[in-house]
């Protein structure tokens, strides 16, 4: 399969989405059924996590909805049967959660993808599962641009949870003949996030505090410097990975190849939004001990195997978020 072909290729293909009523989920669903996809999303809804009911608004009426649990055994093998592709999105997401209570983390990503890892393996062998982690798998960047040789030392419980279901789900590709794609997803924004509270997600909750009219809190100096990818680009990337067959077995870095500072962030999105402050603030005890410093990613091995280059630049991204906001509102705040 070649990757030139990812916009056809979904055409009446059956499709499982694990946590697909979350920020990255549901825009992947709105995605596949606008290319003619059977779309089946599976959410627990946990409070806090991004779930809702409003991001798959204009898709409702041509998907299945299961709410239930990844670590439900039975479930999960019931659901991934007849399944072509299986993107493996729901998990334990918070890493500021992690420092205070690591079970959740470990439960659900681990226990977690390994129940729907077996699944395939007793009931789906065939279908193709695209497992979804974080750049914080990496840890602190030993060098810049961080490619996916780097070594692997995460600062925490959540990150090495990320890591270890990346590494589950590459055992049974490699064992069990699962085929899989593992994506380490860096910073990603956009529509449909959750905009509740700050622990993940900071240019969302940027943008949130930008339509507020509040003041965005720049951290240390504002000179660490992160790639920020847009939620299109960031869909765009999986699905183009899930019809190359080279990129079966492969980890790859999902990221824009172009820095941005923290200040630079919040100036343009300040800019762009045309409302909101920002001001320098102390790192707190918990951020500090997280921080890895300057990250930004190496995509030339994605851009080799598969094609995929993102497209959409940090000014047009923020202002289509900022939108998408304004316009919805209640629905997020």
């Amino acid at each position: 399969m070649n990757a030139s072909n990812w916009q056809t290729h979904f055409r009446t293909r059956r499709v499982l989405i694990t946590g697909g009523m979350g920020f990255i989920g549901s825009n992947l669903a709105i995605q596949l059924v606008n290319q003619g996809a059977q779309v089946t999303i599976a959410d627990a809804m946990i409070p806090g996590y991004g779930g809702n009911l409003f991001n798959i608004e204009p898709i409702r009426q041509q998907v299945t909805v299961n709410f239930c649990d990844i670590r439900d055994v039975n479930t999960m093998n019931y659901l991934v049967q007849g399944q072509d592709y299986i993107f493996h999105l729901a998990g334990q997401v918070d890493h500021i959660l992690s420092l205070s209570d690591p079970y959740p983390d470990i439960d659900m990503n681990i226990k977690g993808t390994a129940v729907v890892m077996e699944a395939c393996k007793h009931h789906n062998p065939k279908a193709r599962v695209i497992y979804t982690g974080t750049r914080g798998q990496y840890g602190s960047a030993v060098s810049l641009p961080v490619d996916e040789n780097a070594p692997t030392h995460p600062k925490g419980i959540y990150e090495i949870t990320r890591l270890t279901a990346e590494k589950i789900t590459q055992v049974y590709h490699e064992v069990h003949g699962i085929r899989s794609v593992m994506l380490r997803l860096t910073n990603v924004y956009g529509p449909r996030a959750q905009m509740i509270h700050a622990r993940y997600g900071v240019v969302n909750w940027f943008a949130r505090l930008a339509i507020d009219g509040a003041a965005i809190q720049v951290f240390g100096d504002g000179q660490i410097k992160r790639d920020f990818l847009y939620v299109d680009d960031c869909i765009e990337a999986m699905l183009m990975a899930a019809v190359c067959s080279d990129a079966y077995g492969e980890v790859f870095n999902v990221g824009l190849d172009q820095p941005t500072t923290f200040l630079e962030l919040a100036q343009t999105m300040i800019e762009v939004a045309g409302t909101g402050t920002w001001a320098f603030a102390p790192f707190s005890p918990e951020r500090k001990a997280q921080e890895p410093g300057d990250f930004y990613s190496d995509i030339s091995k994605i851009k080799r195997i598969v094609g995929w280059q993102p497209r959409t630049s940090l000014a047009v991204g923020l202002a289509q978020t900022i939108a998408y906001y304004r316009a919805h509102k209640a629905h997020y705040w």
